[in-house]
């Protein structure tokens, strides 16, 4: 295939992925945006979450502030700022606020160095914990450690599930396919000698609970 053939057709093998921004700062307290769609959920206890990064081969500012500073934030995207967070994926040099190029604010929780996305609906404050190099393709595997959630207290459910099309949270697919989400259903937990049930999408009451 032509390479950019290539790149959007891979991409686009592992389904919707999740879309969120990796706000970052510098030591001298240069802000950093980066739009990135490979956040998953690594552990809940301790929580952990885990990103990659692209190889050497580019100049990756997210990367090297984590390291510096062993702080960063994750805010999901949703659908009244999406074409915003795009931006952020653009080559903007090293001094430049992704925050002030794309029109999006920074704020910040005191004693706290890195800045989250005012306009995100979800935010995230991580504490570094790993940073694995994937020698096969010379990627970065970011591990870190949830310090502080900022969500909305409606959009979280009885039994803890965060609602995200609440949140209007909206999902990637390829490089540039962006999505909003519709619930099929919520499904009972799965055991052996059990039939799948459906249950609530809002969950199950404690009276319900096994």
């Amino acid at each position: 295939m032509d390479n950019r053939k290539r790149v959007q057709f891979i991409n686009s093998l592992s389904g919707f992925k999740s879309a969120n921004m990796i706000g970052t700062s510098s030591r001298k307290n240069n802000d950093n945006l980066a739009i990135i769609s490979s956040v998953v959920h690594l552990g809940t206890n301790p929580p952990l979450l885990g990103f990659i990064l692209r190889p050497h081969s580019v100049d990756r500012h997210t990367l090297d502030n984590i390291k510096d500073t062993g702080v960063y934030t994750v805010n999901q995207v949703h659908a009244g700022i999406y074409k915003a967070a795009h931006q952020t994926s653009a080559r903007y040099a090293r001094e430049l606020s992704e925050f002030e190029e794309t029109g999006l604010t920074a704020e910040r929780y005191d004693g706290f160095h890195a800045p989250f996305v005012s306009e995100s609906k979800l935010s995230m404050g991580v504490k570094l914990v790993e940073v694995a190099t994937i020698t096969h393709n010379d990627t970065e595997f970011v591990i870190g450690e949830i310090q502080w959630v900022r969500t909305e207290e409606s959009a979280i459910q009885d039994d803890g599930l965060v609602d995200l099309e609440a949140l209007d949270t909206v999902a990637v697919s390829g490089l540039d396919r962006y999505h909003k989400s519709s619930a099929l259903a919520r499904l009972s937990y799965a055991k052996p000698d059990q039939e799948v049930r459906e249950i609530p999408l809002a969950g199950l009451s404690d009276d319900e609970k096994d």
